[in-house]
């Protein structure tokens, strides 16, 4: 190669006697006996509560549980997390339950609210399998051979702009050293003047340094160099090295 031009809630008293059940196959609900004056209190006659308990929310899609024997609209809204308890879910249901919560017939379905479904949703997510997390990128790696000095030549070069192809870099190379990255021209006028043509694609050492690319060696005869040297300064000086046939 020539030498020139080279990233609040309220507390709840104590739980003291159970309300008597009425009938027989019913479920008994257990309550605290409150005074009738408290908001939402349970009374011992069958006349409503002082005031009405404001329903939940409904939900998008409402749940539903069909009461078994035994069941209490406590019990029902703890096991389903509803939110604001049982008074929440007598609110909901009163229409099928009636005017006394502590009566719940076996069979009749009640409303759970959304509630319990973005309970049973989250829970089934946690349990969910987390998919494993994307393995970090790892750097490709090359053969120790001239094809594979090449390609990661090309690598570097695309990271810097620097133009050329695969067929144009073999294609000189083979010219220039015939594939052997350890070639040195002892006899041209580079070499009279002391600084003899390198590498697979013979440059001279003023031209590496002066057109070598960060990231590859400052050895001029790292073939990986070499090539992207040689590029760079076939790209200034010719528009790529695949516009280069001859001696350049």
């Amino acid at each position: 190669m020539p030498a020139k031009g080279k990233h609040r809630r309220p507390k709840h008293q104590k739980i003291t006697r159970k309300l008597a059940l009425a009938g027989t196959g019913g479920a008994a609900l257990t309550l605290p006996l409150i005074s009738a004056t408290t908001a939402g209190a349970v009374e011992t006659t069958t006349a409503p509560a002082t005031r009405t308990i404001a329903a939940a929310t409904p939900a998008a899609t409402d749940t539903t549980y069909s009461v078994k024997a035994g069941d209490t609209l406590s019990g029902i809204a703890s096991k389903h997390s509803v939110s604001g308890g049982w008074k929440t879910l007598y609110a909901a249901n009163k229409s099928v339950i009636g005017n006394n919560p502590s009566i719940i017939r076996p069979g009749i379905k009640l409303k759970l609210g959304a509630q319990p479904e973005a309970v049973r949703a989250s829970r089934s997510a946690a349990r969910t399998t987390l998919a494993p997390a994307a393995a970090p990128a790892v750097a490709p790696t090359y053969p120790n051979n001239l094809d594979g000095w090449i390609r990661e030549s090309l690598s570097v070069m695309a990271k810097h702009g620097i133009p050329g192809t695969y067929n144009g870099i073999h294609r000189n190379v083979m010219r220039e050293s015939s594939g052997n990255p350890l070639a040195i021209n002892n006899w041209d006028i580079n070499a009279q003047n002391g600084i003899p043509s390198k590498g697979l694609l013979q440059v001279i050492d003023p031209t590496f340094q002066a057109y070598h690319v960060p990231g590859t060696s400052l050895n001029s005869y790292d073939p990986v160099a070499n090539i992207t040297a040689a590029c760079n300064y076939a790209a200034a000086r010719y528009g790529s090295i695949d516009n280069v046939n001859g001696a350049y």
